[in-house]
């Protein structure tokens, strides 16, 4: 029994309803957003936080706000 051409153009336009259903699950898992979140992610598991010394970053702020220039402030007449 041979499959007429009405029964194949239903069958394509199922096909067409699925892909167009699925595409926006399909460009998560391979799209150029997914490649980089990918590549986000591996660049933030290299990442590692570093401890410092609290008082040794308390007197370098303290240095370095006592090292910038200040103005005198005028009082202006408004």
């Amino acid at each position: 029994m041979p499959v007429t051409w009405p029964w194949i153009v239903l069958l394509a336009i199922g096909v067409g309803v699925v892909v167009a259903a699925e595409w926006p699950r399909f460009e998560r898992l391979a799209g150029a957003d997914a490649r980089r979140q990918r590549e986000r992610e591996k660049r933030k598991a290299k990442l590692r936080v570093v401890s410092t010394d609290d008082d040794e970053f308390v007197r370098s702020v303290q240095a370095d706000l006592e090292a910038l220039p200040t103005i005198e402030e005028r009082e202006t007449p408004r």
